[in-house]
């Protein structure tokens, strides 16, 4: 299993996002700062998830004006450590 800390970007409030990848899942999925209780049930939804399911569903999500979001933010992490 393969623990991933990724620092997000500055254009988003999580500031760190940690997670688990194991046979191309992801597990473990916690962000730090944020909105908690959306957060929390996206790190419910996705737990065990195929991370090219997560990739094509969340990638390029943004959040109102800003550029991007936590849950793009989390699929940039996953493409960086992809096995």
């Amino acid at each position: 299993m393969k623990h991933v800390e990724y620092q997000t970007e500055k254009l988003i409030c999580s500031r760190k996002i940690t997670f688990d990848l194991e046979n191309n899942k992801i597990y473990n999925i916690k962000f730090e700062g944020g909105c908690p209780g959306n957060l929390l049930a996206i790190s419910k939804l996705l737990e065990g998830q195929d991370i090219d399911y997560v990739i094509s569903k969340l990638k390029g999500n943004k959040c109102g004006n800003k550029p991007s979001s936590c849950t793009d933010q989390l699929v940039k992490a996953i493409e960086q450590n992809k096995e």
